[in-house]
């Protein structure tokens, strides 16, 4: 997986605000954080110690066993075959909603963002046929424009086409967790990997609370989140961990389809570079938070010395 460093290190974010609804919002503040659970890509392929078809079951399976409805945002080039639309299949019946997140996987941030809006549509076919499907689009590496102009240029061809923003309130490096843990079996193909779901929880925890913090100094309460994960060996092995650890932390999980009805999922942020999650760009838009925000939001070089230090 691309880097988000390379890709957004060094963009400086402006400021001023445009979000609509948010006041009316529902706060559940004094309940507890609530989060969605949404993955990203799809890019199930055989890999170690399971195969694609094991990977995705193991990931309904314990979408099952929490009781949610997650969202997933649909790479096209994933699916585009016989085994992708089984597993497409699998999780609309399962009641999982399906979005589009472009067929190439394209970094759009870019100042030659390209033909967004032909990638979009390469990808609505594939993923049309499903009665979970819902008008949301994510964008790649979360990025939505390097300048204003691209920035409203993307924006509108997601208005052209009905389509919505798929924002992630709760970004993370979990990519970055599933790499060492695949370049570990590599190496000792059985090797311990429980550790490698120990970190993950405790990974997803902070930026949990991070995010939930900033979003109520920023909203004045805390939304319903989105949490990004993607489809990978970690997601299918510790999902359930990580589902118990939000639990035990106080979180209420919470299907897709109800975090994005809240209001704050409206927004649009006016600053350049638009990236990172929908809370850091809110943050920046703001400008009292600059002290608290880095650039790229999250990466994985961020969680290196920590995975180095525990031998990970």
């Amino acid at each position: 997986m691309l880097n988000r460093r390379h890709l957004l290190s060094g963009l400086a974010a402006a400021s001023a605000l445009t979000a609509t609804g948010t006041a009316r919002a529902a706060d559940h503040s004094a309940e507890g954080p609530r989060v969605a659970i949404t993955i990203d890509d799809f890019n199930i392929a055989d890999g170690a110690l399971m195969d694609g078809a094991a990977r995705h079951r193991a990931v309904l399976d314990a979408l099952d066993g929490a009781g949610i409805k997650a969202a997933g945002l649909v790479a096209g080039k994933y699916v585009d075959n016989a085994t992708g639309a089984g597993h497409l299949a699998a999780w609309a019946e399962a009641g999982h909603l399906i979005g589009n997140h472009t067929w190439a996987h394209s970094y759009y941030g870019g100042s030659n963002p390209g033909d967004l809006g032909a990638d979009i549509d390469r990808c609505a076919p594939l993923i049309a046929p499903y009665a979970t499907t819902r008008p949301l689009f994510r964008f790649p590496y979360l990025a939505e424009g390097r300048t204003a102009e691209t920035r409203d240029r993307m924006r509108a061809a997601l208005a052209d086409r009905g389509l919505h923003n798929a924002h992630v309130t709760i970004d993370a490096s979990d990519w970055y967790v599933d790499q060492r843990l695949r370049e570990r079996l590599e190496k000792e193909p059985g090797g311990d990997i429980a550790p490698y779901g120990d970190f993950l929880v405790r990974h997803l925890l902070d930026r949990a609370a991070f995010y939930d913090g900033l979003a109520r100094d920023v909203l004045g309460r805390s939304p319903s989140h989105t949490l990004l994960i993607h489809h990978t060996l970690a997601t299918a092995l510790f999902l359930p961990k990580v589902l118990q650890g939000f639990r035990d932390a106080g979180w209420t999980l919470i299907d897709a389809e109800t975090a994005f009805a809240d209001p704050v999922f409206q927004s649009k942020p006016d600053i350049a570079p638009a990236a990172n999650s929908l809370i850091w760009q809110l943050a920046s838009a703001d400008g009292r938070f600059e002290a608290r925000l880095r650039s790229p939001g999250e990466d994985g070089p961020y969680e290196k010395p920590a995975m180095d230090g525990l031998g990970l």
